[in-house]
């Protein structure tokens, strides 16, 4: 039981809002199956050019043109940004490009209601509870912004976005990183101290901590077992969250 008393609650998403599972089996594979097909058809297009830079900077490269001034037409540019892609997937590499990307990619699987979230059944009612106990929910995950408002809005359980009153992705920094929770306590605004972190990751909790945020480890069913003596009050559902 993790007994709160400040004024907001930062959410990650896969592993606990959501299953990894869900994450890893169905979002990701439509990514994979879908990309080739999206850059085709989306090529050129004004959206995609930023999106593009990044992956090119991910990449170590100044921007999109110099990283692929060697290509000699569009088919060549895609592919190399297919293989990119599948390569930072394969490693499950958290690149803002690849989080950029699969937002896009995911819009029309959202749209069409092939893609429809699976969260956790606890987290609905809790969302509500905790707006009733005017609590300022937000989210903090690695996918995009854009990504996190579809996957929101298009729930098993319903639109669930009124919930929320902020997203934050990796472009406000990394999510291992204490200054990225300073940043996001800094936008809130509120003390660091007044904010409660939930995530499954370890690593991400630790620098949380450090920036001087409440954190707990959600245990949910198909997470990674987690090594003992880590310094966060464990949660296996956010029943177990008394806010106060």
């Amino acid at each position: 039981m993790i007994e709160f008393s400040g004024k907001a609650i930062l959410l990650d998403i896969e592993g606990t809002t959501s299953s990894v599972s869900f994450v890893y089996d169905v979002m990701f594979p439509f990514v994979r199956r879908e990309l080739a097909g999206y850059l085709k058809s989306a090529w050129g297009n004004e959206g995609l050019a930023p999106v593009l830079d990044m992956i090119a900077v991910d990449a170590g490269a100044a921007d999109f043109a110099s990283w692929s001034a060697g290509d000699a037409d569009d088919a060549a540019k895609q592919l190399r940004v297919q293989t990119e892609i599948e390569r930072l997937m394969d490693g499950d590499i958290k690149a803002t490009g690849l989080k950029q990307l699969q937002g896009k990619i995911w819009k029309s699987g959202f749209d069409s209601g092939e893609l429809v979230a699976d969260i956790f059944d606890d987290v609905p009612p809790a969302l509500v509870k905790w707006n009733q106990q005017n609590l300022d929910v937000r989210i903090y995950s690695s996918g995009s912004i854009a990504a996190q408002k579809m996957f929101f809005g298009h729930t098993r359980q319903g639109d669930l976005l009124a919930n929320f009153q902020g997203h934050y992705d990796t472009t406000t920094g990394g999510k291992k990183e204490a200054p990225s929770y300073q940043a996001i306590a800094a936008d809130y605004p509120l003390a660091p101290s007044e904010i409660l972190f939930l995530s499954d990751v370890v690593a991400e909790l630790d620098a949380a901590q450090e920036a001087g945020m409440q954190t707990g480890l959600c245990l949910r069913e198909g997470n990674k077992p987690v090594e003992p003596g880590h310094g966060h009050a464990e949660i296996t559902s956010f029943d177990q969250v008394a806010c106060c």
